[in-house]
């Protein structure tokens, strides 16, 4: 089974560029699965849209992610009830979304599970007192069914990598989320699974995460504090990063892993 998953997607511009190259990369590494982070992907970076969604799946992406921003908005948050789309499983079943799905691929039965960690959800106002550690709270109750694909949408690479060997052997893959930066050893561990900290942003670079960067600082110098003032919109007009890796999986480990750029 070959996948491939995509990081970050920051904006609309960042989304229609992946989309355009989507076909192309599924065809070139004949990949039965793809899997997009998409929880920046409206025009303003914040949550999820349904044209740029919409666009996503047409374009080849079969299960699209999130994390921190999944409920910022309320198209966003419509989008959770979309049966391909879901958010971090660990934020308990009160909030809205879901935070798995099974699929049948290549023949085999496979688990996308979507974490979080306690750093990036730390903020999110739709999640307060719903939020449980990762492995206890995600990966323990979680239904898993044949191969398990995760993707652990987290600031802390030490817990990425400490959850990562507490499932090796168990999970396919561990592929970060978030940070938007992307790490540069990818990791097969001993059992099996693949570990890649960060993935990376699919958004313009020469900003702060996808995002002008003018504000941020501002915020610091004025308040101390870089998210004092409003969030950006993403950059418009400036190249496009891809951020992404490939996996080879048999028998629900990963045999290979290198990185699309």
């Amino acid at each position: 089974m070959i996948v491939l998953f995509f990081g970050d997607i920051v904006g609309e511009e960042a989304n229609a560029h992946l989309a355009k190259r989507l076909p192309e990369l599924r065809a070139e590494h004949r990949a039965d699965l793809v899997i997009a982070n998409a929880e920046n992907c409206a025009p303003n970076g914040l949550g999820m849209a349904t044209k740029q969604v919409e666009l996503l799946f047409a374009s080849g992406v079969d299960v699209v992610t999130g994390g921190n921003h999944s409920w910022d908005s309320d198209e966003s948050v419509d989008l959770l009830e979309h049966p391909r789309v879901i958010r971090p499983f660990n934020v308990g079943t009160a909030v809205p979304g879901r935070g798995v799905i099974h699929l049948k691929v290549a023949g085999e039965e496979v688990t996308v599970l979507n974490l979080a960690d306690h750093c990036a959800m730390r903020s999110v106002a739709a999640t307060a007192g719903q939020f449980e550690p990762a492995y206890h709270g995600g990966w323990l109750k979680a239904p898993r069914i044949g191969t398990v694909i995760v993707d652990y949408h987290g600031d802390h690479v030490i817990e990425k990598k400490i959850f990562a060997r507490a499932v090796d052997g168990e999970a396919a893959a561990v592929l970060g989320t978030h940070t938007h930066e992307p790490t540069l050893p990818l990791h097969i561990l001993p059992g099996g699974t693949a570990l890649v900290t960060d993935v990376g942003m699919n958004g313009p670079e020469g900003g702060v995460q996808g995002f002008a960067y003018d504000s941020f600082v501002t915020g610091l110098k004025t308040a101390g504090n870089p998210m004092a003032l409003p969030l950006p919109s993403p950059l418009s007009g400036q190249p496009i990063a891809l951020a992404g890796v490939v996996l080879e999986i048999e028998n629900g480990r990963t045999r290979k892993l290198a990185r699309l750029s």
